[in-house]
């Protein structure tokens, strides 16, 4: 399988979740939870909302926490297949970069689910918090999987924590949801590019760069431990 297939085979398995019937009541849910928090939201309140029978709705889902892991799994199927469709068809591991910020961005200021997946699963019991977890650790491998490669193309400085790289970048997006308004100055796309710009290009004026960058990253405890960091990619002779 050449690598164009490979890639919308790996889009279309997360594209659709399993359940088509249940996206009404997923969207009611989402954003009701969003609204009010999960342990602000009954069962019943997402039931009226939703036209639907209090029976039918825990016929499908018999706790509120299997909703919510229902609506979760949803979320990353969605942002997954947006970040992944995003990124298909370019080649620079820098671009594709700064295309799944965009991805992500767009998807957590539209879609409810993504908000509460990030903000809301403190609340939840223990059993729900590690699915969720798994959850999470199944989107971020994506990313991890992005940064990587940008590293391993020799267009990141070398030695860098890119774990915390990844968790820079997400802290950055993921505060937007609290600030953003849709009427406001910037959209989604500019806002995650000057996120880009930052992270890629930095602040500081050229004049003020240290001359060595390297040691200056090393010395603000920027420098990859474990198997965070990637070696710089070494010229072919």
């Amino acid at each position: 399988m050449n690598a164009s297939r490979e890639h919308q085979s790996v889009v279309q398995t997360y594209k659709s979740p399993a359940n088509h019937g249940a996206a009404p009541l997923l969207d009611v849910a989402a954003r009701l939870f969003r609204e009010h928090g999960v342990a602000g939201t009954s069962v019943r309140a997402i039931a009226d909302a939703s036209g639907m029978m209090l029976g039918s709705v825990t016929y499908r889902y018999p706790s509120k926490e299997s909703l919510v892991l229902a609506l979760m799994q949803r979320a990353v199927t969605r942002v997954t297949a947006a970040v992944l469709a995003a990124v298909g068809g370019v080649a620079d591991p820098v671009e594709r970069l700064r295309l799944a910020l965009r991805a992500h961005l767009r998807a957590l200021l539209r879609d409810d689910a993504i908000h509460v997946l990030l903000f809301d699963w403190r609340r939840l019991s223990e059993p729900t918090r590690a699915a969720l977890a798994r959850e999470r650790h199944r989107y971020e491998s994506i990313w991890d999987g992005l940064i990587f490669a940008a590293a391993a193309s020799g267009q990141l400085a070398p030695g860098l924590d890119l774990s915390l790289v990844r968790k820079f970048a997400f802290g950055a997006a993921n505060s937007v949801a609290f600030w953003y308004r849709p009427d406001g100055e910037r959209s989604p796309e500019e806002i995650a590019d000057a996120f880009s710009a930052f992270i890629g290009l930095g602040t500081l004026a050229v004049a003020t760069r240290p001359r060595d960058v390297a040691a200056a990253y090393e010395q603000l405890g920027a420098g990859g431990r474990a198997r965070a960091a990637v070696p710089a990619k070494r010229p072919r002779k």
